[in-house]
């Protein structure tokens, strides 16, 4: 397309779904930067780490359920263009919640078709997924020519809910509008690779904290396998591109969008290893252990399995905060344990779209993000060490000064082998028991000068954990 950058945009009306996230937000700043006469976010959170960006650059932010249609219907009414981002059941916990998802991406999508048709919108843009079409076998250099991977043989609810709503929005292409006089809804879809950047919060936060937590040691599959990557803005730039590609008034092409009914894949165009891109990169500026065992596909999942059905029995209590989320899913094994990505040559050619930033630059921004980020937040020891402190302390207390009855006989057992007497074992309990008390008041005075947002967790981490949770205050105040 040979159009000029704002095409399309200017004097518009845009509503984008899932507008409080991380792509929406940066989706709904660049079009305000484009001269967009509106911009909404349509997202049922109250607020999101981009709520402040979003309402200095005057985003009118609409709190909503795509799953209601009222909701729908109230966001999308005098809007020009759409961009259908909301989804649910990407990672973690949200995996195994069939129903709210297929509710979400789905019943959502649906919703968004029936508006669209109703109020004579003229462009859908759907932001869809690479698992449309992959469900684990390899897939090298593909082509949107690929057919979808059959429905019945997806691995989760998010891969196959997505499948259905985007066959749901491409059939819809050329639909006539109810309204009358307002012409036809032109639907293209978006398949975006694995999204990073400054402030994903999908994937990398939940990274991260497993190697806070000494959780992330191994690696899945052979350093062969090559996947997918997209920095956020060359993303935001595609869906921009989309968009222009739907517009039916183009000389010499009326009547018939170039980009109408088609999908699209989206990348950097640069397929590598997904642990020596960026996760070994990403670990080792935040000085955490890199994963040091490999473990092949086929054993991955297994695993994975097992953690599937044990959060399956948990289903009830999915959405509480005291559940941390399973380790490992079938999908995500297949995610970075199996070779595919796919060819941006279509995008380029019908939309232009071209990668603006490098992988080594979305790589390098990343990572000044992260760094940023735990210089702010509290930092601390392992589980195996919370583990050791806490079940260590615990013993030496209960055997110290409870009386040896069953079940507790076997700390005072347990304390005497090594102390030989109960007197030294009472007093180096007390010893120790006024060391992290000592330690924990420390932390306290030390981290309102060095880290005063933080200032009661490091007391109350510091006295569970002593001298373990104090080295890192130490080192903060240092640095």
């Amino acid at each position: 397309m040979h159009l000029s950058e704002n095409e399309g945009i200017e004097g518009n009306t845009f509503v984008v779904t899932g507008g409080s996230g991380f792509v929406g937000a940066a989706l709904c700043l660049e079009l305000v930067r484009r001269g967009a006469a509106e911009v909404r976010s349509f997202d049922p959170r109250p607020s999101s780490p981009w709520s402040i960006d979003l309402e200095r650059a005057r985003v009118r932010c609409i709190r909503g359920d795509v799953s209601k249609k009222k909701d729908v219907e109230k966001a999308l009414s005098g809007a020009d263009c759409v961009f259908h981002l909301a989804s649910y059941g990407m990672s973690g916990k949200e995996m195994l919640q069939a129903g709210r998802t297929d509710e979400v991406n789905i019943n959502g999508t649906c919703n968004i078709l029936d508006a669209c048709h109703e109020f004579g919108i003229k462009r859908l843009v759907y932001v869809s997924t690479y698992n449309v079409v992959f469900g684990g076998k390899e897939i090298v250099n593909g082509n949107e020519s690929l057919p979808y991977f059959p429905i019945d043989e997806h691995v989760d609810p998010y891969g196959r809910s997505k499948s259905i709503a985007e066959q749901l929005v491409l059939k819809s292409n050329g639909r006539p509008s109810k309204k009358k006089g307002g012409g036809r809804l032109y639907t293209c879809a978006i398949r975006p690779a694995a999204i990073y950047g400054p402030g994903e919060e999908r994937h990398l936060p939940r990274i991260v904290a497993l190697a806070k937590l000494g959780l992330a040691s191994f690696r899945v599959g052979s350093p062969n396998v090559k996947t997918d990557w997209v920095y956020v803005d060359n993303l935001v730039l595609a869906l921009i591109l989309a968009s222009m590609g739907l517009l039916d008034d183009i000389p010499g092409r009326e009547g018939h969008p170039v980009a109408a009914g088609q999908p699209y894949f989206i990348s950097d165009g640069s397929p590598t290893n997904t642990f020596d891109f960026i996760i070994n990169p990403l670990f080792r500026s935040l000085d955490y252990s890199l994963p040091k065992l490999t473990i092949d596909a086929p054993h991955a999942l297994f695993m994975a399995r097992i953690f599937w059905v044990l959060y399956t029995l948990l289903y009830p209590w999915l959405n509480s905060r005291w559940l941390p989320g399973p380790l490992l899913l079938p999908a995500e094994v297949y995610k970075i344990g199996v070779t595919h990505y796919f060819s941006i040559l279509k995008a380029r050619q019908e939309l232009g779209y071209v990668p603006m930033v490098t992988p080594q630059e979305g790589l390098k921004a990343t990572i000044s993000y992260w760094q940023e980020r735990k210089r702010k937040e509290l930092d601390g020891p392992t589980i195996y060490v919370w583990l050791f402190a806490v079940v260590g302390m615990s013993i030496m207390i209960c055997g110290s000064f409870l009386p040896p009855i069953w079940p507790l006989a076997w700390t005072r057992a347990l304390g005497l082998l090594f102390f030989r007497s109960l007197w030294i074992l009472r007093l180096v309990c007390i010893i120790a028991v006024a060391l992290h008390v000592g330690e924990g008041f420390y932390a306290l005075h030390l981290s309102k000068k060095v880290d005063p947002a933080n200032s009661k967790v490091w007391f109350w981490q510091t006295l569970a954990l002593g001298f373990f949770s104090l080295r890192y205050l130490l080192k903060r105040a240092k640095n």
